[in-house]
């Protein structure tokens, strides 16, 4: 069986992270696309399972949380009349918790918007702190439950509503999807003392902005959307690998999160990605010999 060398690798890897489809990847490293699919699923499997491992005792002070929509296949409202539409299909939430200080994305989660996907990303998060934190999430219902449920009383815990204006029905098509004029905001505290001052959404936020930079299939309005949620589950296991292990912050002087966070010494490479795929893949099988049975007159 044929095998990427690593540098190959290496440069396909890179392309996905800095928001290149699969397609465009393929083409520039003159592979196919089954092979960059099968790169990225390998990919994400390693990144997946070396955040579960590393990603644990966190010290943090500050948490964020948030959720970014995104599709796959089809939008939710299209599903029904869609063909051959797989299991997953329609809207697909990623909720994502980040250390405000270190920028380190400690927990993800992708599902629904529902409570019960809710209670899975906190009682996600909670697992990978060592300590109390002030944690900060928007208004949306779910997580007074699950915030509950995952660290009872043991949080300083507040929620962050923001008030809009009323949607131009009339505006230009400049505007047209350009969200409505932020008019105020509510900070509400819900458990333990949350500090005012640090009761605030801005980083995860930015984070979101981020995620929609570095993965070409958050962009909006393309038909560059996920189209199996397997993949867009390895997609965004490999982008918070090189988030949060490879790639400098430049609000933490050239470091990682990981290092900030003082899970990391150094920086680590894609190359090391790679060792750690070879790693995971399973021993080749040694080819079958068969000798010629002799035949006695």
């Amino acid at each position: 069986m044929n095998k990427l060398s690593t540098a190959k690798r290496v440069h396909i890897l890179h392309m996905l992270v800095e928001g290149m489809s699969m397609r465009a990847a393929a083409r520039i490293a003159g592979v196919s696309i089954n092979t960059v699919s099968k790169l990225l699923v390998e990919a994400g499997q390693a990144c997946a399972g070396h955040h579960d491992e590393a990603v644990r005792e966190v010290q943090a002070r500050r948490v964020q949380c948030d959720e970014i929509w995104a599709f796959c296949y089809a939008k939710e409202k299209n599903v029904a009349l869609a063909k051959k539409a797989p299991a997953g299909a329609g809207d697909v939430w990623t909720w994502t918790a980040i250390d405000a200080d270190s920028k380190m994305i400690l927990a993800y989660e992708v599902g629904d918007r529902s409570g019960e996907t809710a209670i899975e990303f906190m009682d996600n998060l909670r697992a990978r702190l060592a300590n109390r934190v002030q944690l900060t999430t928007d208004g949306h219902r779910a997580y007074l439950e699950a915030v509950e449920g995952a660290f009872g009383g043991d949080v300083d815990y507040a929620r962050l509503m923001k008030l809009y204006g009323a949607l131009d029905a009339g505006r230009s098509a400049a505007r047209r999807y350009s969200p409505a004029e932020c008019t105020g905001l509510i900070k509400r505290k819900i458990e333990g003392n949350p500090d005012p001052a640090d009761i605030s959404t801005s980083y995860v936020e930015r984070s979101n902005l981020s995620m929609r930079m570095g993965m070409r299939r958050f962009t909006r309005l393309t038909n560059a959307f996920s189209k199996k949620v397997e993949n867009h589950l390895h997609m965004l296991a490999l982008y918070f690998f090189h988030y949060n292990w490879c790639r400098s912050h430049k609000s933490l002087h050239g470091a990682t999160p990981a290092m900030s966070a003082g899970l990391a010494r150094s920086f680590m490479s894609l190359e090391e990605l790679v060792d750690m795929i070879d790693a995971r893949a399973p021993a080749p099988c040694r080819p079958k010999t068969y000798r010629k049975r002799e035949i006695s007159n």
